[in-house]
């Protein structure tokens, strides 16, 4: 396959060299410049944990694409106008129309966040015994369901597992490991097979309907219920109409409608295409599920006309759902984050490519391939970052994914990621250039840099609040 580093850009019928923001901006935030003492100060009282940090701490804080978008005009003229009643209220009826338009699922529940929604669902159809199934978990789906009792298997296709393939759809799932599974565990004893989009946890990297349609077929064909994790289908339409053949004339909402018709069901953190800062939903075609999920619903999030939301945030939501899907915004976020990617690439940085949607994935094994996987490079990578130019990241590796054996020996991760996730309109170009400048002072000494060794972890979710040290050597 030839290389097509640069396939994701470049598609846009204006061809111009520079792509700018499609937007202006009215209101501006203000960023705390650091000095690297101080930061070395910061992080050592975060515990070597970049979660730990506050956010007056950070300069460019690429933690998470989730809830950290800037809000339009349009999105906070609606928010006047949100109905705060109990029950039944306008913003509701507003939201719930939009969400049916694009998912075609009658029975909508409103959640507060993508994992309460995983919550209700996976709570429902997990338990000891029962086995789910996904191109890859991302962290709060494997807790959901590994909280239940359940088991979380992971089968992305081949290429995924290495960052430097081209493959134009490396977040697809595996469709014959996939009948093999079933066969294995009995359809009977299948939770949901979950279809991510983008497949986060694998680098960011689209799913073709091709492959959506070959597993909703096989799911079909066996009785076993799919779900999609839908939180990034805008940036995963993007990628089919300019990938796929026969979506070239589609529009990015037609895509997507189709992707939701191919499932049972979806789960959406709306944090992320939804281009809000709370909120998320339940779509569902089964009546019973939906009624069981309502149930629950009610007893821990809210009235299942405002499911934990207020009125307002569900006027922003309904907006941002349409928003995302405007071609001029789209190629925009694509072609900003290829930008990043293509620019760290030919620094000589690891990434995994093709670039993502949301992010770019740096290979912190690559990066520091003298620092054991037992001493976590993309630790070490992530603390390097915030060192050096007070940049905030995450780490997906083994401190996310690891596990220990009966002999409490750690069983690493298929790979060590650091994930540049970048939040939606918030940073111009001048703030990427900056991140890159930090990682080409990065590559000058990372032959110095040391790994970490946890002190402290929870039995869950243990990325978000473990605590670390350095496990020797001089600070990079």
């Amino acid at each position: 396959m030839p290389d097509n580093r640069n396939s994701n850009i470049n598609f846009h019928p204006m061809h111009q060299k520079v792509t700018i923001e499609p937007f202006r901006i009215k209101v501006v935030e203000q960023i705390r410049l650091t000095t690297r003492e101080q930061r070395e100060a910061f992080l050592r009282q975060a515990a070597y944990n970049p979660f730990l940090l506050k956010s007056e701490q950070v300069i460019i804080d690429l933690l998470t694409d989730s809830g950290t978008s800037a809000m339009s005009a349009e999105q906070w003229a609606a928010i006047m106008r949100g109905d705060e009643s109990y029950a039944g209220a306008r913003s509701w009826e507003r939201l719930e129309a939009v969400i049916k338009d694009l998912t075609g699922y009658p029975y909508i529940l409103p959640t507060h966040q993508g994992r309460a929604a995983e919550h209700l669902l996976y709570t429902r159809l997990g338990g000891p015994g029962k086995v789910f199934i996904s191109n890859t978990h991302f962290d709060t789906t494997r807790a959901n369901i590994e909280f239940s009792g359940a088991r979380a298997i992971d089968i992305p296709i081949p290429e995924a597992r290495r960052p430097e393939a081209i493959h134009p759809f490396k977040g697809n799932m595996d469709t014959a490991r996939l009948e093999a599974l079933i066969a294995q565990h009995g359809a009977d004893k299948i939770g949901a097979v979950i279809l991510t989009v983008t497949n986060n946890s694998g680098g960011g990297q689209p799913v073709s309907m091709a492959n959506a349609r070959e597993v909703s077929r096989i799911c079909r064909k066996h009785g076993v219920r799919f779900i999609l994790d839908a939180c990034r289908i805008a940036e995963n339409a993007y990628f089919i109409k300019h990938r796929e053949p026969g979506y070239e004339d589609k529009s990015y909402r037609e895509i997507a409608q189709e992707m939701f018709r191919l499932a049972d069901g979806c789960v959406m953190s709306a944090k992320k295409d939804g281009l809000v800062n709370i909120g998320g939903f339940l779509g569902l075609n089964d009546l019973e599920l939906a009624l069981q999920c309502r149930t629950v619903l009610i007893i821990t999030e809210g009235y299942a006309t405002y499911g934990g939301l207020a009125g307002r945030d569900m006027e922003a939501m309904a907006v941002g759902l349409q928003e995302v899907f405007d071609p001029d915004y789209l190629h925009y976020r694509i072609t900003s984050t290829a930008y990043l990617g293509n620019k760290l690439d030919e620094l000589g940085v690891p990434i995994v490519r093709p670039v993502g949607g949301h992010a770019v994935y740096v290979d912190a094994r690559a990066f520091y391939p003298h620092i054991p996987v037992e001493q976590y490079p993309g630790q070490a990578l992530v603390c390097n970052l915030y060192l050096e130019g007070g940049i905030r990241c995450c780490e997906i590796g083994s401190v996310m994914f690891g596990k220990y054996d009966e002999q409490g020996k750690l069983i690493p991760a298929a790979m060590e990621l650091v994930r540049l996730a970048i939040p939606r309109r918030v940073y111009t170009q001048s703030h990427i250039d900056y991140v890159i400048e930090t990682f080409a002072e990065l590559m000058q000494h990372r032959d110095k840099a040391h790994g970490f060794r946890i002190t402290w972890e929870p039995p869950f979710l243990r990325h978000f609040t473990a605590r670390f040290e350095p496990a020797g050597g001089a600070e990079d």
